[in-house]
């Protein structure tokens, strides 16, 4: 099968972001969480806040609430999706390669984002960044906060 064009390929990248947006995965808050954080960019008002519920070191559930763009928004919603199931170890990784997908652009995201690839075109624009990093920077501080490293 030939490669899809990169035209197509950004329409499709945005279409699965608007998907997250308009329909979004695991948007609710959990009882009883182990692990809670929070995240707001002042710049745009966009707040997150993650919830996490662990079997051991892994993550048997997640959640968020907030508000904000589309961008904040999906993201949070592709990273529960993403991270459900994870080993601590694995979510730590994953925030480490997201986190630098989005701010390194010579960078080759690994197979394990999945999806979260889709975002990778936000980088284009470093004011929206932040928007696609705040639920994993919220998610980061809640493990620090818990003691998870």
């Amino acid at each position: 099968m030939p490669p899809i064009p990169e035209p197509q390929l950004d329409d499709l990248y945005r279409e699965l972001i608007l998907d997250h947006y308009r329909s979004p995965r695991n948007r609710r808050a959990l009882d009883d969480p182990k692990v809670v954080g929070e995240g707001y960019n002042p710049l745009c008002g966009d707040e997150i806040e993650v919830h996490v519920r662990l079997e051991g070191d892994v993550v048997s559930d997640i959640g968020f609430t907030g508000r904000g763009c589309s961008i904040s928004q999906a993201s949070g919603s592709m990273m529960t999706e993403a991270l459900k199931g994870k080993s601590l170890d694995d979510v730590r990784s994953l925030i480490a390669a997201f986190t630098r997908m989005m701010t390194d652009p010579g960078y080759t995201p690994p197979a394990e984002l999945g999806d979260l690839e889709a975002l990778q075109g936000v980088a284009k624009y470093p004011v929206r960044v932040k928007c696609a990093t705040l639920a994993w920077h919220a998610l980061e501080e809640g493990l620090n906060q818990r003691g998870d490293k």
